[in-house]
């Protein structure tokens, strides 16, 4: 088996260390006298991402080399594990989407490796505008556990999180069933009153989807389904840093609220590092992706429709905002998702020995406001390099 050092200075301490790899694991990390400029940390965890770079995990089937192509575009910004997105869409053609997902994950160890487990947002939401968001009203439908269970073997058993709107007919009954699954029921897309908000994570809900987004652009100031959700330190959250979705005091209020349990993430769109432009999106409307990365509806430029930024773009904004100290910033990338899923004790997003070796090291410069990543490791093994 082969052995290697990383050096850098600690996400956390800021003191340099030098961490021993060896069969794809961590052996063990150690002060280190190395004078270094780079910085190392876990690899980013990214627990909602509908495609990148081009590649579309919705829509058209994805084929096993547009999933590599795509993991290889989440490497070049620091993610080593992500849950694929599949949204709302026919019955048919979200079954064929969760089946050429985990088609790419047998067919390739790596792919496998990458793919935390499936993220299925929809098709079980709120038909309403504003917390529908982007997703088509024509698609939208009420829980139905037996098409879960056509989803899960079309996944092999690999959809580990379903996000849906507890308000709907046998939602509170499907959320108890995904939770005594073992499966993440998250709260999103809803237009729900405070109460059943409540009766949704007393059966489970352990997550809020995209928290404040897919939400109504008007609501009663208090109380509403967000006050709801921020208050009840049972649930995660996931927010979105690109500085579209959310504006920083809210993004800095929200983190304040749920301490330990912030989970950010990117939601992005096939179109993250595309070209400013026009594009028909899978859900059958044109969107507009701007020159400073805000990405929105045609007909309604107040309606987002997913993200064109990456977590790692995320994560700059919540250090550059102030609103995070970058080990705090980081803890939201790594360990927070991997104890969502409960793979905390395996080491995952940590840098423990006997955890995996899944890393990043990355510049930068005293009061600079950016970071650059220069390697990417998984399982010990380079998978980007600057």
């Amino acid at each position: 088996m082969s052995s290697t050092t990383w050096i850098g200075k600690h996400w956390k301490t800021g003191a340099v260390v030098e961490i021993s790899v060896e069969g794809g694991l961590v052996t063990g990390m150690a002060p280190s006298s190395a004078v270094v400029d780079n910085w190392i940390a876990p690899a980013l965890i990214d627990v909602q991402v509908n495609g990148i770079a081009g590649h579309n995990f919705n829509g058209a089937p994805v084929s096993i080399e547009s999933m590599r192509a795509a993991i290889d575009a989440l490497h070049g910004s620091g993610v080593v594990r992500f849950c694929p997105t599949v949204v709302t869409a026919p019955a048919e053609r979200m079954l064929t989407s969760i089946a050429a997902v985990a088609s790419a994950c047998e067919s390739d160890p790596a792919v496998d490796y990458a793919v935390l487990g499936l993220h299925v947002e929809g098709p079980f939401i709120s038909p309403e505008d504003g917390p529908r968001g982007a997703h088509n009203p024509a698609w939208v439908r009420n829980p139905d556990w037996r098409e879960f269970e056509r989803w899960q073997e079309a996944a092999r058993g690999r959809i580990s999180k379903v996000t849906l709107a507890p308000e709907l007919p046998g939602a509170i009954d499907f959320i108890e069933r995904l939770t005594e699954a073992g499966i993440v029921a998250s709260i999103g897309h809803s237009a729900a009153s405070p109460t059943i908000i409540t009766a949704a994570i007393d059966a489970g809900a352990r997550m809020a989807t995209h928290l404040g987004n897919g939400s109504h652009a008007m609501i009663k100031r208090h109380p509403n389904y967000i006050w709801a959700q921020l208050a009840d330190d049972r649930q995660w959250a996931g927010l979105i840093a690109d500085g579209f979705h959310l504006p920083p005091e809210t993004l800095k209020v929200m983190t304040r609220a749920k301490g330990h349990k912030t989970i950010f993430t990117s939601d992005s769109s096939y179109l993250a590092l595309m070209p400013a432009g026009r594009y028909e999106a899978h859900h059958g409307t044109t969107v507009v992706l701007q020159e400073n990365g805000r990405l929105h509806l045609e007909s309604n430029a107040d309606t987002l429709s997913g993200s064109a930024s990456t977590l790692l773009d995320g994560l700059r904004n919540v250090i550059n905002s102030g609103i995070l100290p970058l080990g705090e910033a980081i803890d939201c990338v790594t360990l927070h998702p991997a104890e969502l899923f409960g793979l905390d004790p395996s080491g995952i997003g940590q840098l423990l020995a006997g955890g995996p070796a899944d890393l990043i090291t990355f510049f930068r410069p005293e009061g600079a406001a950016e970071i650059t990543i220069t390697n990417t490791v998984a399982a010990g093994q380079i998978v980007y390099s600057a």
